[in-house]
């Protein structure tokens, strides 16, 4: 058997970031793409360095990089956009 089988797992953060944009309801995002998502289609602050960090950070969590970094720079971002 010379069969390998691609899996791709999500990668998820053990704790979720909570973040209400805009007059939303609180959103959960427990997850490098979903956080990637909400920053490049729902943020409110794009000018910020905190931004582009955290837009790096879930891209490359993404794509095997650092789950924890991500969410740290997310919640960074968050926090400098005030709406956490």
């Amino acid at each position: 058997m010379d069969k390998v089988i691609d899996v791709d797992f999500p990668v998820t953060w053990q704790s979720p970031v909570f973040v209400r944009i805009g007059n939303g309801t609180r959103e959960r995002i427990d997850a490098p793409d979903a956080a990637l998502a909400a920053l490049l289609h729902l943020w409110p602050a794009s000018s910020q360095s905190e931004y582009a960090v955290a837009k790096h950070r879930c891209a490359d969590a993404i794509a095997q990089g650092s789950p924890d970094l991500a969410r740290l720079a997310f919640g960074e971002a968050a926090v400098s956009a005030r709406v956490l």
